[in-house]
């Protein structure tokens, strides 16, 4: 299981966790993308289909303690700062001037 972090746009958002299969995780992060927008996902996948997977996540809810690495971060109500996330969906690939020099060299190494 991968745990998923789910950023939302509004004000009362928990910024929670879920577990989803390989399967799902590779469904919503394509290739080697670790983050998404909803609706990029729903684009791609068609409603049905995201809600079907989608539906399943949301069962599997994880205790921020519990979790063992984050692995994915999907975006909800972000769509008017989509140009904010790096075009890669990708965390490594933040634009230097958003993250601070520890993060610039971590990231370069993973890159």
């Amino acid at each position: 299981m991968r745990n998923i972090q789910i950023i939302d746009g509004a004000r009362n958002a928990t910024f929670s966790l879920f577990q989803a299969t390989d399967a799902e995780f590779a469904a919503i992060f394509p290739g080697d993308q670790d983050m998404a927008l909803i609706e990029d996902v729903v684009a791609r996948l068609g409603e049905s289909e995201a809600g079907i997977i989608l539906s399943r996540i949301w069962e599997r809810p994880i205790l921020k303690r519990d979790a063992r690495g984050i692995y994915g971060t999907l975006f909800y109500d972000w769509i008017d700062r989509r140009d904010v996330l790096p075009v890669t969906r990708r965390e490594v690939d933040w634009d230097e001037l958003s993250i601070n020099a520890a993060q610039r060299r971590l990231f370069q190494a993973e890159r």
